[in-house]
């Protein structure tokens, strides 16, 4: 187990809180984004944006010696995120609300303890699976309690789509993990920048993507702002803490995502949820909050 010094352990702290307001943004920036353009030619966007901003330190990640068994974890971190994780999380936002496709990020870090358990060794307890059904049946009420509307036209699909991305992204997290034990988070920030950008490119040719005429101040604003302050300093940040904190207590500050994002939805794109959906998501966070909950001794399966 890791144990952080306290000094270490506040800045980490810091790092996680200011990356969750960062993702929780990215929702409310993609949905303004969409209104203009094709959801793969955003990501696409974001993807480019980052990696130029990586190219002044190319030199010096030349000079980090990699070994052949970093190479298939690195593809792989990257195929998951950002690559699976963008795929399925763009297409998502073009069906269901920023609201609603936040609340399902929730699963994030039960789905990290059950891999952790499987792939790293952790033990699972009796609890983080209880919390895991839990969660999911109130993820899957959220999205048939859900209704169509402007910013939510097929919401069952979006959300499911959703938890997809959720899955991708459990993946990066373990591989993380294990990659920031040798290599730099700016690095592995970098490596997602830019396998992104290729992978992208590649998806935007052969999909028939259309590039917008006319694209607005805000449209452009939104896409710079997703490859600068979250691609770039979101992802910067959650990988600085994860080298410094275990995979699962990173994990658990994703539950912040939905608050930060449902809040600026609400304030920014006049989204509500109705009864029943703010119903479903409070069973979501009482699946979350029952795993993390500390008994002095836990009850291993």
């Amino acid at each position: 187990m890791i144990v952080a010094r306290p000094s270490s352990r506040l800045l980490s702290v810091s790092a996680l809180l200011a990356a969750m307001f960062l993702w929780g943004s990215s929702f409310v920036a993609m949905k303004y984004a969409i209104r203009e353009m094709d959801p793969m030619l955003i990501v696409f966007g974001r993807m480019i944006i980052a990696s130029l901003c990586f190219l002044p330190f190319v030199r010096s990640f030349s000079r980090l010696g990699l070994q052949r068994t970093h190479i298939l974890p690195l593809l792989g971190m990257g195929l998951c995120e950002p690559c699976l994780y963008f795929l399925f999380e763009a297409t998502a936002l073009d069906l269901t609300s920023a609201s609603q496709a936040s609340m399902i990020t929730t699963m994030l870090p039960l789905l990290v303890a059950l891999a952790a358990g499987l792939f790293l060794g952790e033990s699972i307890t009796r609890r983080v699976v209880a919390g895991l059904f839990l969660a999911a049946v109130g993820a899957v009420w959220l999205g048939l309690a859900a209704a169509v509307s402007e910013y939510a036209p097929h919401p069952v699909l979006g959300n499911f789509l959703e938890f997809l991305a959720m899955v991708a992204a459990t993946g990066y997290i373990i591989l993380l993990k294990k990659l920031s034990a040798s290599l730099p988070p700016l690095f592995l920030t970098a490596t997602q920048a830019f396998t992104g950008a290729v992978f992208f490119l590649f998806v935007t040719l052969f999909s028939g993507t259309e590039i917008p005429k006319i694209i607005s101040l805000s449209g452009l604003l939104s896409v710079l702002y997703l490859g600068t302050f979250v691609s770039v300093g979101a992802y910067g940040l959650y990988n600085f803490a994860v080298s410094r904190v275990p995979a699962n207590q990173a994990a658990a500050f994703i539950n912040l995502i939905p608050v930060c994002t449902i809040v600026l939805g609400f304030l920014c794109l006049g989204e509500r949820l109705t009864g029943w959906q703010l119903t479903a998501c409070l069973l979501i966070f009482a699946g979350v909050m029952l795993t993390q909950y500390n008994k002095s001794e836990r009850e291993k399966l």
